[in-house]
């Protein structure tokens, strides 16, 4: 299978990339740092912020089957928006949300649909509620899940053979956890409830996460396009 993955430099990213580069899979990464060296993989370098260039993104099959994952994410400014300028709100909405949706349209338009073709979008348990300081990250994770549930629609429509999902995978020990932890608490009132996480020990790691994430997509798809892995039995 050939997948491609942005933000392999970090995280849940990266994890996902060396898992799949473990089982003898071709990955391709996308972003603006590449720290993987290789055989089977291949980095192409792209600044999702920069939309231009995300539309200038080109994907080939090479006759395998084919995966995109849509992992690259951030959290933005945590400020009430009132505090926050218009362009953190655009950032936020531009990486999270526009620049996946636009690479699943070129994805959708180049690779064929005949054999298998899953597309996974990262979203995140806060899409389904409101969080005080996050919401651009709310917003742009709840238009990533109505936009792959309608995604998934119109190419059913169109009789294509195509898996997506919208994964919600839990919190994991990442850098966007060091950044929501060194937030202010005037700013962010749940900040003590991230902070518990951390010290209680109940952040995943980034591979434990991946592992259980590569154990879903190898299981039958029931057509339920709006996850939350925690809902997910696996065997790990």
């Amino acid at each position: 299978m050939k997948i491609y993955i942005t933000g392999t430099s970090k995280g849940l990213g990266r994890a996902l990339a060396e898992g799949y580069l473990d089982r003898g899979h071709q990955v391709v990464g996308i972003g603006r740092r590449n720290v993987i060296e290789h055989p089977n993989y291949e980095f192409v370098r792209c600044d999702l912020n920069d939309l231009e260039a995300v539309k200038r993104i080109r994907f080939e099959s090479d006759g395998m089957s084919c995966m995109l994952i849509n992992n690259a994410g951030i959290i933005g400014s945590v400020k009430r928006v009132s505090d926050l300028d218009a362009g953190a709100l655009q950032e936020v909405m531009d990486i999270n949300a526009i620049a996946p949706m636009i690479l699943c349209q070129q994805f959708l338009k180049d690779i064929p649909t005949a054999g298998s073709v899953t597309i996974l979008n990262i979203s995140s348990g806060a899409a389904s509620r409101a969080i005080p300081g996050w919401a651009a990250y709310c917003a742009s994770k709840a238009a990533l899940d109505r936009f792959s549930d309608t995604l998934f629609m119109e190419e059913q429509e169109k009789e294509r053979n195509v898996i997506i999902y919208s994964l919600a995978p839990g919190v994991i020990d990442s850098e966007m956890q060091e950044t929501i932890r060194s937030s202010e608490k005037k700013d962010f009132s749940s900040l003590q409830t991230f902070k518990d996480l951390k010290e209680k020990n109940e952040l995943e790691t980034p591979e434990a996460v991946a592992r259980k994430i590569m154990e879903l997509l190898s299981l039958p798809f029931d057509g339920r396009v709006v996850r939350s892995l925690r809902e997910v039995k696996t065997d790990n």
